[in-house]
């Protein structure tokens, strides 16, 4: 299909289940985060530890799996990028805190990152559209029925005011709910 889609159309068409949608959107964003990445682990000490590919794909799954929550809404391509940007800059933050809240003497680990030593490709996994299906899988089999009904609503881009008039909630509340869903959800996942 063509360039000219705009990631944010992309987005839409994710939430609605395109997989086409879905790989585009791997593909056009996982080589500009992976290089952000890949800035910033420039020392080597980092990159021994970490590999650009697996930090990107961690941001990739826990974004799907808030998109397909509903939790995001995106004006625009750049609100997309943003999002993405800043997802990629805190995980790659916790973990580099992480690794020093360990205390590790990384002076010892002289080998290379595996993507160093060309076992792993930097292009987009096989396998990660099915991880991210059953990712959103459990993630609904974790949520109650009536946060189900808040996601569904949600993911039909209806606004928190139509939202609270159909589970009774006022607008404040019925987002607070959806907010407590997800991060209780992502929490159970095992993403950040």
């Amino acid at each position: 299909m063509e360039e000219d889609v705009s990631l944010r159309d992309l987005a839409v068409r994710v939430q609605a289940g395109d997989e086409w949608a879905a790989t585009e959107l791997v593909r056009r964003l996982e080589s500009a985060l992976g290089r952000c990445i890949r800035v910033w682990l420039r020392d080597s000490r980092l990159r021994r530890r970490f590999d650009s590919t697996d930090v990107c794909q961690s941001v990739l799954m826990n974004f799907f799996l808030r998109l397909d929550l509903g939790q995001y809404r995106l004006n625009s391509s750049e609100d997309l990028l943003k999002l993405l940007m800043t997802m990629a800059r805190n995980k790659f933050l916790s973990l580099v805190e992480r690794e020093s809240a360990h205390k590790r003497d990384t002076r010892r680990d002289a080998g290379q990152s595996p993507t160093e030593l060309g076992l792993l490709d930097d292009g987009p996994s096989p396998s990660f559209q099915v991880m991210v299906e059953e990712l959103s899988e459990k993630a609904r089999q974790r949520l109650a029925p009536d946060e189900r009904q808040l996601v569904e609503l949600r993911k039909q881009e209806r606004t928190w005011d139509e939202i609270g008039a159909v589970l009774r909630l006022t607008p404040e509340a019925a987002r607070k709910k959806h907010d407590r869903a997800v991060e209780r959800v992502a929490r159970a996942l095992g993403l950040e």
